[in-house]
């Protein structure tokens, strides 16, 4: 079984969108796939997805209301075949913890770009274009690993 762990600041906005996104469509695939996020930081442990990214993903028929938030551990680098980053800043901190497998969602279909803070891109209304980008780049990804 394959397994994909989606890694952002706070795990509240794009990570919890690439993780709904992706479940959603390998559930839609019939793949017997693992998917999970997390977030670099702590102070978010334990809250659900920020309003907008549960409106933005609702708005498209994932639900990602349950999720919680948690902070990626070492352990995290064994329990996963793919860590995904969704920015450099976050990889670099990755990488800092010795997860050096870890590498950008861009690197699917955006040559490496950095999937940005919908709360700092766009001002502060970055949302729709965040998740259109998890959109591609989650498809690239699961098409390059079927």
């Amino acid at each position: 079984m394959r397994s994909i762990l989606f890694v952002c600041l706070g795990n509240i906005c794009r990570s919890p969108l690439a993780e709904g996104y992706a479940r959603h469509r390998i559930e839609a695939l019939g793949l017997d796939w693992r998917v999970d996020s997390a977030g670099t930081g702590s102070w978010h442990i334990g809250k659900a997805p920020c309003e907008r990214s549960i409106t933005i993903a609702h708005k498209y028929g994932i639900d990602i209301s349950a999720q919680r938030a948690r902070q990626i551990t070492s352990a995290d680098a064994e329990r996963f075949d793919l860590i995904l980053a969704l920015d450099r800043n976050n990889l670099t901190d990755l990488h800092a913890m010795g997860i050096t497998q870890a590498k950008l969602l861009g690197t699917y279909g955006f040559e490496g770009a950095d999937v940005p803070d919908p709360y700092y891109f766009k001002g502060n209304d970055g949302f729709e274009e965040v998740f259109e980008m998890i959109h591609t780049a989650v498809d690239t990804l699961i098409e390059a690993h079927r």
